[in-house]
């Protein structure tokens, strides 16, 4: 029996601490945690849900250019040339565009 332990402490937050896949879930005094699936079933929905939301970082993260791009370009701005500053700003925003932030 694999239990889905990141969901188990989702549902029962401040109840259980810690799951054993072979015998159960567990409160801090070890006693055994009645498990209800429909619970469980529902942290995950929120688990994924939340995932989800956030899985567009991942994936724009890479792509950015560098902050030391941005350093040099900010040097080079601070010496009246704004055109690798720009370039910057324009690649931060393509990364944005091509890999929009969910609604």
């Amino acid at each position: 029996m694999s239990l889905d332990h990141e969901a188990i402490y989702k549902a029962y937050a401040g109840t259980v601490v810690s799951i054993d896949d072979g015998a159960g879930a567990f409160d801090k005094d070890g006693k055994s945690v009645t498990l209800d699936q429909s619970k469980i079933d529902s942290a995950r929905t929120t688990l994924n849900a939340e995932a989800a939301a956030i899985a567009y970082q991942s994936v724009r993260e890479p792509l950015y250019p560098s902050l030391g791009d941005f350093a040099d370009a900010m040097y080079w701005n601070s010496k009246g040339d704004s055109t690798k500053l720009e370039a910057y700003y324009t690649a931060c925003e393509k990364v944005k565009t091509d890999n929009p932030k969910p609604s």
